[in-house]
C-alpha cells in the first residue's frame, strides 16, 4: 500500500524573461502547481503546469487535488491514481511526486522504476523561436545559430514562409522543426508542407485543430507530422496513426510520467516516432520528463531557460544538452 501522511501543494506564477507566443496565445508567466508529500522522514515533490487550452488553471487544478486529497492519502498504488483524476495537469503533478516519494522509499532510482539503466545520459534539446515578425525571429536565430535543433512557433500563415525562410537563412547549420499550434487550415497545411519541405524541416507539429484533423489521414506531405493536440494518452492512439507519424507525449497532457512510459512504448510498437515537450515551468516539472526523452527521437524541453530566474535544481543546461544536476533531488532514492 502505498500510504502517504500528507499531501500540500500551492499555485505559483514564475515569471518569464520576456512574453512567449504561440498561434492562439500570448504568456508572460509559467503558471505552475507544485506538489509536497511526506511518509515518515521522506519528503517528496512534484510540479506541473495547467493548460489553457483543455480549459485548466490554478484554480481548477487546485481545486481538483483537493477534491481527491483523502483517496490519494490511501492509495495502494500509482496506477490507481487514473481512477481518481483525468489525465492533465493535476495528475500529473500528483504523479510526479509519487514517483519521488517510491524511490524515497524503496531507495532505488525511478529510472531504475521506469526499466531504464542509469546512469541516464544527457540529451539535446530543441530551442524555441516564439512566434515573432519574421526580422525579429531571424535575430533570435543568428543569436542561437549554434544550437543543433531549434524548433519555429507558426501558425499566423500571412507571415509564416518568410518566418521559416528568415530563420533557415539565419541559422542554416541547426536542424529545424515547426509548430503551428493548430493555426493552419489544410489549405494553408498545403501552401507551408512543400516549403518545410525544401527548407530541411524534420517535421511540422500539429498544423491543423485536433477537432478538423481528419483530412490528414492516408497523405504523404513530404514532412513527418506530429500530434500534439490530438494526442493526450494511449487511448488516442489508433486514430492518431492513421493521421500522423510522430506523437508529441507531454506530461502535463497524459496526467503524469506512468501514463506517458506506457504511451510512448505503445505508440513506438505502432511504428509512430516519439518527440517529448513540456510546456512551462522550472527543472522540477521538467525532470520526470528526462526519463521519457530517453525514448525519444526528438526533445522539447526547454521551457526552464525561458525563465527570469532560472531554477537548475534537478537539471543542468550546458548550451543544448541537458542532464541531471548536481544538485538533483527528484527521484533518487
Amino acid at each position: 500500500m502505498l500510504r502517504v501522511d500528507s499531501l500540500v501543494f500551492k499555485a505559483l506564477r514564475l515569471p518569464l524573461e520576456e512574453a512567449r507566443a504561440i498561434a492562439r496565445e500570448v504568456s508572460t508567466d509559467a503558471e505552475v502547481i507544485r506538489v509536497e508529500m511526506t511518509r515518515g522522514p521522506c519528503v517528496a515533490r512534484g510540479e506541473s503546469s495547467p493548460m489553457a487550452r483543455y480549459g485548466e488553471s490554478l484554480e481548477s487544478v487546485c481545486a481538483q487535488i483537493q477534491a481527491v486529497m483523502p483517496a490519494v492519502l490511501d492509495l495502494h498504488s500509482r496506477e490507481d491514481l487514473a481512477m481518481l483524476l483525468p489525465a492533465g495537469a493535476a495528475r500529473n503533478a500528483v504523479d510526479s511526486a509519487l514517483w519521488h516519494l517510491e524511490a524515497e522509499l524503496h531507495g532505488r532510482p525511478a529510472e531504475a522504476t521506469a526499466g531504464l539503466t542509469a546512469p541516464l545520459p544527457p540529451v539535446i534539446t530543441a530551442y524555441t523561436i516564439s512566434l515573432k515578425p519574421p526580422a525579429e525571429a531571424a535575430e533570435v536565430a543568428v543569436r542561437e545559430r549554434g544550437r543543433p535543433l531549434v524548433k519555429v512557433k507558426l501558425g499566423h500563415f500571412d507571415e509564416d514562409r518568410a518566418r521559416l525562410e528568415a530563420i533557415r537563412r539565419a541559422a542554416p547549420d541547426s536542424d529545424l522543426i515547426v509548430d503551428a499550434n493548430e493555426g493552419w487550415s489544410l489549405e494553408q497545411l498545403k501552401v507551408m508542407a512543400p516549403i518545410a519541405r525544401d527548407l530541411g524541416v524534420k517535421l511540422i507539429e500539429q498544423p491543423l485543430h485536433a477537432t478538423r484533423d481528419t483530412p490528414l489521414e492516408g497523405v504523404d506531405w513530404g514532412v513527418p507530422l506530429c500530434a500534439d493536440e490530438s494526442c493526450h494518452t494511449r487511448e488516442d492512439l489508433d486514430r492518431v496513426a492513421r493521421r500522423y507519424q510522430v506523437i508529441n507525449i507531454k506530461l502535463d497532457k497524459s496526467g503524469g510520467l506512468t501514463e506517458a512510459l506506457a504511451l510512448a512504448r505503445a505508440a513506438r510498437e505502432r511504428g509512430l516516432g516519439l518527440m517529448i515537450g513540456s510546456t512551462n515551468g522550472a527543472t522540477l516539472g521538467i525532470a520526470p520528463a528526462f526519463l521519457v526523452a530517453q525514448l525519444c527521437d526528438f526533445r522539447d524541453l526547454d521551457a526552464p531557460l525561458f525563465l527570469a530566474e532560472r531554477e537548475e535544481e534537478e537539471l543542468a543546461y550546458d548550451g543544448s544538452s541537458l542532464g541531471w544536476s548536481k544538485t538533483r533531488r527528484w527521484g533518487i532514492g
